[in-house]
């Protein structure tokens, strides 16, 4: 949340650090676009989230959407069989976990166990390839630091 020291300088909550005078688009995967869009703090309420303010942010949505869009078009496709019983699996999941919230949790404390041992196996299988971390990166469509924790995670410490 923003919000503005008392001599009126502009900060992020917790920082003396100035607020930006611009916005651009941004991803967690690192990325930042270039385009720039000015913003004057001057004219906006003291002590509100930037989200909640009458600000035009469609051309930083519009860059960050056009990122992703380039990150999903080199990211592995999904078969359309697997995509139609993920989808199928989160529909019910989503429905049985206010029917029934034991069932929802036994159901994903197995998924978690069939996610651990299979994803251990795709590791294990991927470290054999011998894929350089950028390709594994563009291939689940993530950075390569992500990339490189999540193929962590699936591997015994």
């Amino acid at each position: 949340m923003w919000r503005r020291r008392p001599s009126g300088t502009p900060t992020t909550a917790g920082t003396a650090a100035p607020r930006a005078a611009v916005l651009r688009g941004r991803c967690s995967c690192g990325w930042r676009g270039a385009a720039e869009y000015p913003l004057d703090w001057t004219t906006l309420p003291d002590d509100k989230p930037l989200y909640e303010m009458d600000v035009d942010l469609s051309g930083p949505i519009a860059d960050y959407e056009a990122h992703r869009s380039v990150i999903r078009d080199g990211a592995v496709p999904l078969p359309t069989e697997l995509t139609e019983l993920l989808t199928e699996l989160v529909r019910r999941l989503d429905g049985l976990a206010v029917e029934e919230p034991l069932v929802t949790l036994k159901a994903l404390a197995d998924l978690r166990y069939v996610i651990a041992r299979t994803g251990q196996d795709a590791a294990y299988e991927l470290g054999a390839l011998d894929l350089p971390l950028t390709e594994v990166a563009t291939a689940l469509g993530t950075s390569e630091s992500a990339a490189r924790t999540y193929l962590n995670d699936y591997l015994p410490h």
